[in-house]
């Protein structure tokens, strides 16, 4: 099947259009940890907790001050005291390295503890206007499942949409697969009969996502039932 690239961002720019981030932040400093808090966590369940965490640590400053076992109790409904240590960690080096203020390029961002790519790509494009496209669950599947990226990492998917996607729309293009995963091409069972892309989509006209997802499912769900990409 011959991908219509152009059609499906047209369409998904017509299907989600004026998304915004659902994360509540005023600077990229609560954008940082407002987004490490939320891995593997709801974006509403976080901006449960960060209004009392940021009012008592407003910047990095007051969070380098504090203790990894101060700051759990805030933020310990988002799961995995991890998240705590690496928001202290993160703002001890924002505060030693760039002076208090959160830097905005890729290198500076991922040498923070608890800040990878996904991560980095939001604080960029949502807190700096900078174009990038941050590749969570939701963007990995529905990007490759639609055939704008052929990968199995979001590492190499996030290469392939920056080459398939105009600059221009790359942080839009973020949102626009985001929701789409969330509401309709879900994991498990995408809803794809209501789908206003299933004729141009990848997956909804072959058999297979594409032949290394296919197989790495397969690989996967061999001994047990685990959820599908």
């Amino acid at each position: 099947m011959e991908i219509n690239r152009k059609e499906i961002l047209k369409k998904l720019a017509s299907m989600y259009p004026h998304m915004e981030p659902a994360l509540v932040y005023h600077n990229p400093f609560e954008l940082l940890v407002a987004t490490i808090l939320a891995a593997q966590c709801t974006d509403a369940r976080v901006n449960q907790v960060t209004p009392s965490l940021f009012r008592d640590y407003p910047d990095a400053f007051a969070m380098a001050k504090a203790e990894p076992e101060e700051i759990y109790p805030y933020v310990k409904s988002c799961g995995f005291s991890a998240k705590a240590k690496n928001i202290v960690l993160a703002s001890r080096k924002i505060v030693s390295d760039h002076a208090g203020i959160v830097p905005s390029d890729m290198e500076s961002l991922v040498a923070l503890p608890g800040v990878g790519r996904k991560t980095a790509n939001v604080v960029r494009a949502f807190a700096f206007g900078l174009p990038a496209i941050p590749v969570d669950t939701h963007v990995l599947r529905v990007s490759n499942r639609l055939g704008l990226a052929s990968a199995l990492t979001p590492e190499e998917t996030e290469k392939q949409l920056m080459a398939a996607i105009p600059e221009k729309d790359w942080s839009d293009a973020h949102h626009w697969m985001l929701y789409h995963g969330r509401y309709v091409c879900h994991s498990q069972k995408p809803d794809c009969e209501t789908c206003e892309l299933k004729e141009l989509c990848l997956a909804h006209n072959t058999t297979m996502i594409n032949p290394k997802l296919d197989a790495r499912k397969k690989r996967k769900e061999a001994p047990h039932d685990s959820p599908a990409l």
